[in-house]
């Protein structure tokens, strides 16, 4: 049996697009770069520094910068914009109820997490929140995976599982030891998730609920 089950929070528990898109487009502006933030969903999931890189060829000052200006729309404004998925908070409390060890493992900031949870009532199910810092030291799925992992003296890896809906879940999870759940309804297609070599893949909450609760 699973008990430990780490939930990615970005196109997972929650819808963020229209904030951290909006926030990635005013980002990209500082920079005389004028985008449509519906086009910038590739923002969803990833570090923001190795998006910033790896789409824009940023350097780090300019990476560093991005996510500065990135941050002045986000947390004020943008960190709202956002939507819990329908039927999370009930699969959250039947998953609690049967006794998982419910964690959330982000690439969001902590703080910025912490928000997001209290302001969508789902703080009460997360048992342990581990994300990434604001100092950028720690983003990467694997290092966020492992700090959770440490902080829980978790060696047994056979008792949890990973659910994220984009490969870097799925790559992070593989990295230390771990199973991950892909979910179609976030922003990673089957295709990416099966690839990147999710042991299930699903199509729905109430399909994840099904998945998570016969493990």
């Amino acid at each position: 049996m699973k008990k430990y089950i780490f939930f990615d929070l970005d196109g997972t528990l929650t819808d963020p697009m229209v904030g951290i898109c909006k926030s990635a487009a005013y980002g990209l502006a500082h920079f005389g770069i004028e985008k449509d933030y519906r086009e910038l969903t590739y923002f969803i999931g990833p570090p923001l520094m190795d998006t910033y890189r790896e789409r824009f060829g940023f350097d780090e000052e300019q990476t560093k910068e991005a996510v500065r200006v990135f941050r002045e729309y986000f947390v004020p404004t943008g960190i709202y914009e956002n939507e819990i998925y329908p039927g999370i908070l009930s699969m959250l409390e039947h998953l609690e109820k049967k006794g998982y060890y419910l964690a959330l493992a982000t690439s969001k900031p902590e703080p910025m997490a912490e928000i997001v949870l209290t302001h969508f009532g789902i703080r009460p199910y997360i048992r342990l929140l581990a994300g990434s810092t604001i100092d950028e030291t720690r983003t990467k799925k694997a290092d966020v995976l492992n700090y959770a992992l440490e902080t829980l003296g978790l060696t047994d890896l056979s008792e949890a599982i990973m659910v994220g809906d984009r490969n870097y879940d799925v790559i992070g999870a593989k990295q230390v030891g771990m199973e991950c759940i892909g979910v179609t309804y976030g922003y990673g297609s089957r295709e990416e998730l099966e690839e990147a070599g999710a042991a299930y893949v699903v199509d729905s909450v109430e399909e994840l609920e099904k998945v998570l609760m016969s493990l």
